[in-house]
This record gives C-alpha cells, sequence and structure tokens, in this order.
C-alpha cells in the first residue's frame, strides 16, 4: 500500500501525470458545471409541467396533473396562439439574412469605407437588448423623433398610425426593432466566411466567364455553406423565442404578446408554473423540429455544391500547374542567355 502511494504521488508530480489530471480537470469541471446549471434545471422543469403549482407550493401540496397542462398550452389561445406572432419576426429573420448577405458579398471585394460600414453596421448588436427597447419605444412614440422626420418629408401627422397601438402596424414595428439589432452581427460573420474562400476560385471562374451573380451562386454560397445555415438557424429559432422588444416596448399590449411574453407573464403574474413548464417544453421541440427542417432543406438545396467546389478546385490546380509551368519555362530561358 506504501509502495502505491509513493508511486502514486510520483506520477501525479510527474510531467505526464499532470498533463492527466490537467485534461481531466477541464473536461470534468465543464460538464459538472453544464450538468448543474442546466441539464439538472431543464430536468426539474419537464418535472414541472406535469404539476399545478406555484412558486411558493410546498412539495408534499403539488397536484400531479399529467398531460393537462400540456393540452391547455393548444387549447388556450393566449398560449399557442401567440406563436402566430413568430411568423412577423421570421419574415422579418429572412429579410435580414438577404441583405445581410447581400451588403456581405458586396463589402468582400475592396470598397471605400468599408471598415467604417461594418463597425457602424455591427455596433447595435453590443447595446443591450433592454437599452434597445427604451431606444425604440422612444423612437416610435406618437409625435417624437420617427413621426418628426416623417413630417419633415411632408406627412402629416394625421395620417401617420400609432405605430405601438394599431395592431396593422405595431408588430412590425417591433420586427424592425429586431432587423436592426441583429443586420450587424450576420453581416459581420458573412462577411468573415465570404473572406475566407481562396481568392483562385474566382480567377478559375473568370476563365469561364462567370459574372459577378455566377461567381456568387457557384463558388460564394456553396463555399459558406455551414455559416449560411448556421445563421438561418440561429435566426429562425429566434424569431420562435422573440422576448426583449415586445416586452420591453409594449409590454405585450395591443395584439403584441409573443410567446415568451405570455409565458412570462403565466409563470410571474399568474404564479402557473405548471403551465409556463409545459409551454417552455412545447416551444423547445417545436425549436428542435424547425432546426432538423432547416438542416434537411439545406441539405438539399446544397445537395450539387461539393461537385461544384470540386469543378473550380480542378481549375484552381490547372492555373497552379500553368503558373509553374511558366515560370519554369522562363527560368531556362533566362538561364540560356
Amino acid at each position: 500500500m506504501a509502495t502505491w502511494l509513493a508511486d502514486t504521488k510520483k506520477w501525479i508530480k510527474s510531467r505526464k501525470g499532470q498533463q492527466v489530471l490537467i485534461c481531466v480537470a477541464f473536461t470534468v469541471i465543464p460538464l459538472f458545471l453544464l450538468f448543474l446549471f442546466t441539464y439538472l434545471p431543464f430536468g426539474q422543469m419537464v418535472k414541472f409541467s406535469f404539476y399545478k403549482m406555484k412558486y411558493s407550493t410546498p412539495v408534499d401540496k403539488r397536484v400531479f396533473v399529467g398531460w393537462k397542462n400540456y393540452i391547455d398550452v393548444f387549447n388556450r389561445k393566449d398560449c399557442f396562439g401567440a406563436l402566430k406572432l413568430s411568423v412577423y419576426y421570421c419574415i422579418g429573420a429572412i429579410i435580414q439574412l438577404v441583405l445581410s448577405l447581400y451588403l456581405a458579398t458586396v463589402l468582400s471585394f475592396k470598397v471605400k469605407g468599408e471598415n467604417l460600414f461594418k463597425g457602424l453596421m455591427f455596433f447595435p448588436y453590443l447595446i443591450s437588448g433592454i437599452a434597445i427597447g427604451f431606444i425604440f419605444k422612444f423612437f416610435y412614440t406618437r409625435g417624437f423623433v420617427l413621426d418628426t422626420i416623417l413630417q419633415g418629408l411632408g406627412i402629416s401627422l394625421d395620417s401617420l398610425p400609432y405605430w405601438l397601438k394599431d395592431q396593422k402596424v405595431n408588430n412590425w414595428s417591433l420586427v424592425a426593432t429586431s432587423v436592426w439589432r441583429y443586420f450587424g452581427q450576420n453581416m459581420v460573420l458573412f462577411v468573415g466566411a465570404i473572406m475566407s474562400v481562396d481568392a483562385e476560385l474566382y480567377e478559375a471562374a473568370q476563365l469561364d466567364g462567370a459574372n459577378r451573380f455566377q461567381q456568387f451562386r457557384h463558388i460564394i454560397l456553396p463555399s459558406i455553406k455551414t455559416i449560411v445555415t448556421l445563421n438561418v438557424i440561429l435566426s429562425i429559432t429566434g424569431s420562435l423565442s422573440a422576448f426583449e422588444q415586445p416586452y420591453v416596448i409594449t409590454d405585450g399590449a395591443n395584439g403584441t404578446g409573443t410567446y415568451f411574453v405570455v409565458m412570462n407573464e403565466i409563470a410571474h403574474t399568474s404564479q402557473k408554473v405548471g403551465l409556463a413548464s409545459a409551454m417552455a417544453v412545447v416551444l423547445l421541440l417545436i425549436i428542435f423540429g424547425c432546426t432538423i427542417l432547416q438542416k434537411l432543406f439545406f441539405k438539399y438545396i446544397f445537395r450539387d455544391a461539393e461537385s461544384e467546389e470540386e469543378s473550380y478546385a480542378a481549375k484552381k490546380a490547372r492555373i497552379k500547374a500553368e503558373k509553374a509551368a511558366a515560370k519554369a519555362n522562363k527560368q531556362k530561358t533566362m538561364a540560356k542567355n
């Protein structure tokens, strides 16, 4: 036993032993924290979704209701019906992605003031969502910033809608706020991905007579398919869980209460913890389903991307070979002279 302890201490003090201990510590500690602060609370939330309870309800007085909370999620108009508002945010996310990808493609080529433009577009993402909510709450208030700008363009105040009260435009106003905030983040991610594309691929495409749009379609888009897929998944899932803008700007009033806003009200105002937990689980399943469908969709869209990449890679290799041969011939000619 004493010999084993001595060997263990010697191994721990050795370089190899310390490397193993460090690797184990950097693996075990994050996994433990992930379990403690993510998976364990999630498991408790799933458990709560089968009970009728409040935050202050003692454990022995919680009423087990089975699937009733999940049935209520689909039956109550203020619960599952709130997901209809996610359509607005999904449309806004698509517009945002198209604009950010277009501008990222333009900025990937040499443009004057591109760094300043990137900084200005990315800056809103650095601002707290709560602060942005208060900014746009003032911006949309009747007779203030937006109305003043439109009046300066010759539009009378009486002909303008109430941007946060009129249910024909208030959700679009909130979507515009979300687009303004996240547009720059997506654009910068797209720019970084496009800049990593090998420049010789463009040269190979130019030999085939490809224009800018064809280069974008056959080189840029297939090369950044991973970032495109990731941004779309994040944007759509973010649309399903929109919270900050409707909560801070309108507090969910006048038909702007998204699924998360309603869930927050049920959990913290009505104290129906079981129902709110069931709503969270249902939303998680919907997000999982949407993610899988999006991956299948992009797998189908980019089904020819690999063959195109191989084609341009072959052309690139041929160009390199021709350049190397030309350089060798030039060197031979100079040597003879």
